[in-house]
């Protein structure tokens, strides 16, 4: 049997995860996960992958989404006394900005990994906030009220500014079973935001045998279906790693070629890359908490 040990929820594409003890899991993943999007002037998706220092800013939103605050890992998350109002928030001296979320400014174009959607510009404040911390040229957007995205896979979905599918889906036994290759190699313990899961599962305490799938790495492989709390969820694919995972996310810097070069050595797919983890779409919303039972419906083959 497994339960939930940990919900994240990523409201700004590329930036640092919240931790939630019970959330909603809606259509488009858990309740304003990647929500927003950083793009550069031209409207062009930033990420980790090229903007590492991303992983350094911490967002904060409302339950309703519509209070966005941007902190700063690096210089604290105080705003000194000294914030003052102007334009679309109130940006609270350097470290901090507290957005008010506009869903009527106009549309524009924004490119995700090739493909064109549309974001809702947040103004000047945020684009300042931003250019300022990441040292480019850098704007805000958000995913708007009729963003009808269709994702690929085994079971189609929809998600907001996600790479792909809603939900991804991470065991502590995986992690464990990668941590002990790394080990051979010498190499040091990983942290879980490497990998920025949307949820962690594990045994249920004190039921650990020889029969708990649980326990095995991988296991969420071959899950297709699968019930957790109110929600349903169904298996799109597995998650193919990129360079995100060799970044620090407390130092918002490449760390060096761990995990990607273990990884590479036994976590290669039949279709190409190196895989870790899975991606599901909902198939019914619901709520969603830390301690919720893991019931799975269907199995398959695993795919690596």
């Amino acid at each position: 049997m497994a339960t939930v040990v940990d919900l994240f929820t990523y409201p700004v594409k590329g930036c640092a995860g919240t931790p939630l003890d019970s959330t909603h899991l809606t259509p488009a993943g858990l309740a304003h996960d990647r929500s927003f999007m950083v793009v550069s002037t031209d409207g062009v998706y930033r990420t980790q992958r090229r903007d590492p220092r991303l992983a350094l800013v911490r967002p904060t939103i409302s339950a309703d989404g519509g209070r966005l605050t941007l902190a700063s890992a690096e210089r604290g998350s105080g705003d000194g006394g000294d914030g003052v109002r102007g334009g679309d928030g109130v940006r609270g001296g350097e470290d901090e900005l507290h957005l008010d979320v506009t869903t009527s400014a106009p549309r524009r174009d924004v490119d995700l990994f090739g493909a064109t959607f549309q974001g809702i510009d947040q103004g000047e404040e945020a684009a300042a906030w931003l250019s300022d911390f990441l040292g480019v040229p850098s704007r805000l957007v958000r995913v708007p009220p009729e963003h009808d995205r269709k994702t690929d896979g085994l079971t189609p979905g929809t998600s907001g500014y996600a790479d792909s599918s809603a939900v991804h889906l991470l065991s502590r036994a995986s992690l464990t079973h990668l941590h002990a290759r790394m080990a051979e190699r010498g190499a040091p313990p990983l942290a879980m935001d490497r990998f920025r899961p949307n949820i962690v599962i594990d045994s249920r305490p004190g039921e650990r045998h020889v029969e708990d799938w649980a326990a095995a790495p991988h296991a969420e492989d071959r899950i297709r279906r699968m019930t957790i709390g109110a929600a349903d969820l169904g298996y799109t694919k597995l998650a193919v790693r990129c360079a995100v995972t060799l970044v620090d996310q407390e130092a918002g810097a490449r760390g060096g070629p761990e995990p990607l070069r273990t990884l590479a050595g036994y976590r290669r797919a039949a279709g190409g890359g190196v895989v870790f983890g899975a991606k599901f779409s909902v198939v019914r919303p619901g709520k969603l908490s830390v301690g919720d039972e893991v019931a799975v419906e269907e199995w398959g083959d695993a795919e690596a």
